[in-house]
């Protein structure tokens, strides 16, 4: 199994200029003018599209936010690298001539796909913040010299971005981070950090998973550690700069994503051929463009995967106490004149609610009228951070929490 990756790579490569060829003819074949072509003409454009959309890319769409409304303002937004590590970008929002606001970490999952997925999160929290977010290399790309990365790697850097920000900065988990964001939290409580955050938020998070297990909990806890290094964890193919790290692959993720849903995906993809051969534009482009945020995938380095899946989702070490960083004991309940609020919802079948309801208890310095916590009816997991319920129930709690806090 080490070597599968080995092999999807090279089968890519050979196949590649069948895609390039395919958008080639494409390319050519919209040349003809309107009016011109009849129905095969149609089904011939919408086959050649979807051969040459045939493949997965490593590398990460662009956020593609360029203004953002601001009171009655509309303000230009630029992006930059304000720190970077090998593993990852601390990326600001940075509005030209906007007002200022609350420093906001907003700390995206490593979890097979780019933090461009939070690019709706992003935006909906600029109206209000001045927002940084994790932006996390894809390790395909990172060579074998700069080490590993485990979940200990994933805290630090979080501790690393706060001190970029400063003292009173904010910092928003979502899902998979939360643990680590709650040991940063700690850790740079405990030793008076004068950039530990303002305020914490966890949304949708795996604090403890012994609460109500979900289908993806069971399944972790279903074989032992083992079973994920022998028949999950690869070698970056040779022909990438990270040859020969040791990875979770990003086709292998989104193979098990695409599994759980596999009827709806093949409905959209005949839907999408569909719209094509019709010449029905704006809604061929709406499925196109969902796919080519899905179909944008990254790897997980090897030691953070294992070390999730045994220290979270086996072992629970951070709500028994045992959960330790750099040789000390990761400590929630030194937290202190620090906000915090946990967000869950009603149908998330990935982190069932009491999960992170359970950070609340672990916490407690904190002050009970510091403490919020929302459950949020009607939605599932990624409801909890994107969509209609987010923008108008949940965002508003949040922003206001964060500027009691501010």
């Amino acid at each position: 199994m080490s070597m599968l990756y080995q092999a999807y790579q090279n089968h890519m490569d050979l196949t590649a200029p069948w895609r390039t060829g395919a958008a080639a003819a494409l390319k050519y074949l919209n040349l003809v003018p309107q009016g011109a072509s009849d129905r095969t003409f149609g089904r011939l454009a919408a086959a050649l599209e979807l051969i040459s959309r045939a493949s997965l890319t490593y590398t990460r769409p662009a956020y593609g936010i360029d203004s953002v409304t601001v009171g009655n303002r509309d303000l230009q937004v630029t992006e930059e690298v304000a720190y970077a590590t090998p593993f990852g970008s601390l990326l600001h929002f940075r509005k030209v001539d906007g007002p200022e606001q609350p420093r906001l970490l907003l700390v995206a999952p490593m979890s097979g796909h780019f933090a461009t997925l939070l690019r709706g999160t992003v935006k909906t929290l600029l109206q209000d913040h001045d927002v940084y977010i994790t932006d996390w290399h894809n390790p395909r790309d990172i060579p074998r010299e700069e080490g590993r990365f485990g979940l200990e790697d994933y805290t630090d850097h979080l501790i690393d971005f706060l001190g970029q920000l400063g003292p009173r900065a904010h910092m928003v988990a979502i899902c998979q981070p939360s643990v680590s964001a709650l040991a940063a939290a700690a850790i740079m409580s405990e030793d008076d950090h004068p950039a530990r955050p303002a305020s914490l938020t966890l949304m949708a998070g795996p604090i403890d998973t012994r609460i109500q297990p979900t289908k993806v909990n069971g399944f972790a806890k279903s074989k032992p550690i083992k079973w994920f290094e022998d028949n999950l964890i690869n070698y970056v193919p040779v022909q990438c700069k990270g040859a020969l790290r040791q990875v979770y692959p990003g086709f292998v993720q989104l193979t098990a994503f695409v599994s759980m849903n596999l009827e709806r995906h093949i409905k959209q993809h005949v839907e999408l051929a569909r719209h094509l051969a019709k010449g029905e534009t704006a809604k061929a482009e709406t499925i196109k463009t969902f796919y080519d945020e899905y179909f944008a995938v990254m790897d997980l380095p090897a030691e953070f995967y294992i070390e999730t899946v045994r220290d979270v989702f086996q072992e629970h070490l951070l709500p028994q106490g045992r959960l330790m960083h750099r040789g000390r004991p990761v400590n929630p309940a030194a937290i202190r004149r620090m906000g915090l609020m946990t967000v869950e919802g009603e149908k998330d079948d990935i982190c069932s609610i009491g999960q992170t309801l359970a950070a609340q208890d672990l916490c407690t310095g904190v002050r009970t009228y510091r403490k919020v916590h929302h459950m949020q009816a009607g939605v599932g997991h990624y409801g909890v951070f994107s969509g209609k319920r987010w923008n108008n129930e949940i965002y508003p709690l949040l922003r206001d929490f964060v500027h009691v806090n501010a």
